[in-house]
């Protein structure tokens, strides 16, 4: 079976680089981007099993790019989990359509346990864990 392919988008580089070793070492594939506004490019290119975003980023947020994703035809089933350490983060998450919501700071087995669960859902239903 091939690993599943996650797509990291934040904007700290800490953060991007963090998650992708600790993915990679999980048995994840992962592809990692800084810029929000490149994540539909990436999508189309690397047809990810998951997103995994932050909320607050310059430009395009967490959950404008979620938000545009729930309502593409073609993208609307990609499961999305957001990260972020704001107090409203579930909510915005909630709001946008998201797939699940990981608190900043993480706990790292919680994060590899939710992105593993998530990826290996096959009935996947919009807007449920």
């Amino acid at each position: 079976m091939s690993a599943k392919k996650i797509l990291i988008c934040d904007d700290d580089e800490g953060i991007l680089d963090m998650l992708t070793l600790v993915l990679e070492d999980s048995g994840f594939e992962v592809i990692a981007e800084s810029n929000s506004l490149n994540v539909y490019q990436q999508i189309e290119t690397h047809q990810p099993d998951l997103l995994l975003i932050d909320l607050w980023m310059p430009v395009l947020s967490g959950d404008q790019v979620v938000k545009q994703l729930k309502q593409n035809p073609d993208t609307q089933f990609l499961p999305v989990l957001v990260i972020s350490a704001s107090t409203d983060g579930r909510k915005i998450a909630e709001e946008a359509r998201a797939d699940g919501f990981i608190a900043k700071p993480f706990d790292l087995d919680k994060l590899i346990n939710q992105v593993q669960s998530t990826t290996e859902n096959d009935n996947f239903f919009i807007g449920k864990n």
